[in-house]
């Protein structure tokens, strides 16, 4: 099984403010899951609807460098229409 990663800034219906959501909103569910196993990364913006933040799932956490702190990266799961 091959494994599709898609790292956007926005996805439909999550949050949308131009074309590039529509495309990652999308795409990913016209994949055949038998060959591929596809997920959506995007940020946990405070505009995303609640109704959807509040199915999504703690997974894990790390801490990554950047502008020389230590900056907080949470990881959060939750599949939508199969994504």
């Amino acid at each position: 099984m091959k494994k599709i990663l898609f790292a956007a800034s926005e996805a439909v219906p999550f949050i949308k403010t131009g074309g590039l959501a529509d495309v990652v909103g999308s795409l990913p569910k016209y994949f055949n899951k038998e060959y591929f196993d596809i997920r959506v990364v995007i940020p946990k913006y405070m505009c995303i609807p609640e109704k959807f933040r509040n199915k999504m799932q703690y997974k894990a956490h790390f801490y990554m460098d950047f502008n020389w702190q230590q900056q907080y990266v949470g990881l959060l799961e939750m599949e939508y229409e199969g994504v």
